[in-house]
């Protein structure tokens, strides 16, 4: 078949053909890719054999004969990189990468998606050398493959020069119909379009079969003339035939001004007598006489995980000349060093993330005024430490001018401009999240992203992957409370804390005031994972109170403010602009002589990571009352106050009003919270 830039799908003669000895060998290697593939599915009676078995030739063809990457340096900075966005067809990037010499072998094959193997459900990172990112929630890869592609644009701005070109490799993404109806790939691909990514090569595995069933039953659009509309080229492929995969694949590595999609038609399950095409071969494992019977379809010997004679020689050989050009890689970045000094060290504190030795201290310099909005006092940081950060690259969805996101000194990225560091990802609050994991994937950019925190429901899973992930990005989530006033209840957050917070090794800090929100960004710098910083509207007290060490403060998650003296009546846990409102509460109290602990908790992760003794130094004790305040949903704090204890707290949605007649509304004044407690 022709490779053309049409929808049309008819039988011509290729452009270009693979030499015999070529052909055969990737034939070899894609009939690898089929048999290990469903034997490590049958093993495991588990899994997605249809997609292996329709990809196998692209498979074939893209790591034998387009990729550039070295098995032995996974994290090689020169690489081509390679998504599989649809991570249910795991088994194809397993077997690629088992084949390709990866450190992964036919052992790990065999303990496919069985516990605490290199081989789950889903390709994850952190399990898995070369796995670029986690996969499997339908279109997430995409993102990540944008995010990935624009910072690599981002490192190649910053850092080629005219005579050498450390980042020019390109970024392969292989997604089916699933993601391609996802929304969150209409997000991305729009993005991707806007900055004319020419470095992002995307492949549509276009094989018209849902696990559910035919895809006609549920999608009928034209894909084609959709991404044109976001500005890519669009081409066409049979992906089953080589010699048209060799055209297409050609010409789409030469000259690419913008980015571009392959819609490449597939057979899913091919070479199953009696599944080839169907939804039954989607995710299910074919079946011992299935598999038996696709192996005498295809020629094979039933050998369980056989591999053809000459495929891993031909890797072997491949992987030679991976090192050659790695090697070349290493002479030409070591001249670019001996020129580029300055280049050179920016290069490795962003390759090491490094932060400087006194940050701490030159985040308590910061001068902020009093009282100040969480948001406002974020920005403050951000535009102090962009430039002891050369890696910090930000962004939001078309708030900057609200949330605060915008580095003053530095220009906006754009199609002919990406020396800048902000980011415009506009109204694309999931993509935003996915793309951002994306830059941080590069392994020298520390992202960070913002909107209003109401709208991180957009968000969550591509949050929770970055958490599963273990990547760090920084989340601003602002105006964070009902107290935001007259949005009213559609834009105030209520039950976000909570929701934020149950999420795994995700860092969730609320700030009470500007010094804690200094602090805040100083446990996200530090922390090997994600962070969100939720921050208030309106303006907030700075206390004298919170001025205080990292290691005695908010690094701790949480901590005394104020402690009382003789009597043990109250303990009060609060956070964020309910802190201040704290503090007025526990001077009424010991106006009437109560005894009253005051304890800030900005991050209970922090807090939980602590000692037992350390935290029964801060709200341990026989107190007769114990009571939390926030302006969230009470879930989450009886395990700190106890079943008997008093959450002041929000028991539905917000409403559309002044701050102050919300207060008095919602419960949040100190006679309505001495009322509660007394």
């Amino acid at each position: 078949m022709k490779s053309v830039k049409d929808s049309s799908f008819t039988k011509e003669q290729p452009q270009a053909m693979l030499a015999p000895q070529e052909k055969e060998i990737l034939e070899k290697i894609a009939l690898a890719v089929r048999i290990l593939s469903m034997d490590a599915v049958q093993r495991a009676d588990s899994g997605h054999p249809g997609l292996p078995l329709g990809c196998a030739e692209f498979g074939a063809y893209l790591f034998g004969n387009v990729l550039r990457y070295n098995p032995k340096d996974p994290k090689w900075a020169g690489r081509d990189r390679f998504i599989l966005s649809a991570g249910h067809g795991s088994m194809l990037l397993y077997s690629l990468l088992h084949l390709s010499g990866y450190n992964l072998s036919l052992d790990d094959l065999k303990q496919f998606r069985q516990l605490h193997s290199k081989t789950p459900g889903h390709p994850e990172s952190l399990d898995t050398e070369g796995v670029e990112t986690t996969t499997g929630p339908l279109g997430q890869g995409l993102g990540n493959a944008v995010g990935q592609a624009l910072g690599l644009k981002l490192l190649a701005a910053k850092f080629n020069t005219g005579l050498h070109t450390l980042f020019g490799g390109k970024v392969y993404c292989l997604m089916g119909d699933g993601c391609v109806m996802e929304g969150v790939t209409s997000e991305v691909s729009s993005f991707a379009g806007h900055l004319k990514l020419n470095n992002l090569i995307a492949i549509y595995d276009a094989n018209h079969v849902t696990l559910d069933g035919p895809l006609s039953e549920s999608c009928s659009e034209n894909t084609k003339k959709r991404y044109e509309a976001y500005g890519w080229e669009v081409f066409t492929v049979d992906g089953n035939d080589l010699n048209a995969l060799h055209s297409v694949m050609k010409e789409v590595q030469g000259s690419q001004e913008r980015p571009r999609l392959i819609i490449m038609h597939t057979i899913i399950g091919k070479g199953s007598p009696n599944k080839a095409g169907t939804f039954k071969v989607h995710g299910s494992p074919l079946g011992k006489e299935e598999v038996k019977a696709t192996k005498m379809a295809l020629n094979a010997p039933d050998i369980e995980f056989f591999v053809p004679e000459g495929v891993y020689q031909f890797f072997q050989d491949k992987l030679k000349r991976s090192e050659m050009r790695q090697r070349e890689w290493n002479e030409m970045f070591h001249a670019w060093k001996e020129e580029n000094p300055l280049l050179h060290l920016e290069y490795i504190a962003m390759e090491k993330g490094s932060l400087p030795a006194d940050i701490e201290a030159k985040l308590k310099a910061i001068a902020i005024a009093s009282p100040v909005a969480g948001r406002k006092a974020s920005n403050d940081v951000i535009n102090a430490i962009a430039n002891w950060l050369p890696g910090l690259y930000g962004g939001s969805a078309d708030l900057s001018c609200s949330d605060l996101t915008m580095m003053k000194s530095y220009s906006i990225i754009s199609s002919d401009n990406f020396n800048g560091r902000n980011i415009k990802f506009g109204v694309r609050e999931f993509g935003m999240a996915t793309m951002a994991t994306g830059l941080a994937e590069t392994g020298m950019i520390i992202p960070y992203v913002g909107t209003f925190l109401t709208f991180s429901d957009y968000m969550r899973n591509a949050i929770r992957l970055a958490a599963l992930m273990k990547v760090k990005v920084v989340y601003q989530f602002t105006h964070d409370s009902v107290f935001l006033g007259e949005d009213g209840p559609t834009h105030q957050p209520v039950e976000h804390y909570a929701a934020l917070r149950a999420i795994p090794n995700l860092q969730v800090i609320r700030p009470a005031d500007a010094n804690e929100v200094k602090m805040a960004w100083m446990a996200a710098l530090k922390f090997q994972g994600p962070t969100a910083i939720l921050l208030s509207r309106q303006n907030l007290k700075t206390l004298s109170c919170t001025d205080v060490p990292f290691a005695e403060g908010l690094g701790r998650g949480g901590y005394i403010l104020s402690k009382e003296k003789e009597k043990n009546d109250f303990l009060i846990i609060a956070t964020g602009s309910e802190v201040d409102l704290a503090f007025s509460v526990m001077q009424e109290l010991e106006k009437m002589g109560k005894g009253v602990r005051l304890v800030s908790m900005p991050c209970v992760e922090l807090f939980d990571l602590q000692s037992k003794e350390y935290q029964e130094k801060i709200i341990g004790g026989d107190f007769k009352k114990r009571i939390s305040i926030e302006a969230g949903v009470e879930q989450g704090w009886h395990k700190m106050i106890g079943r008997d204890g008093i959450a002041i707290c929000m028991k539905g949605f917000g409403a559309s009003a002044k701050q102050k007649d919300l207060e008095e509304e919602f419960g949040f004044t100190v006679p309505a919270i001495l009322k509660r407690i007394l």
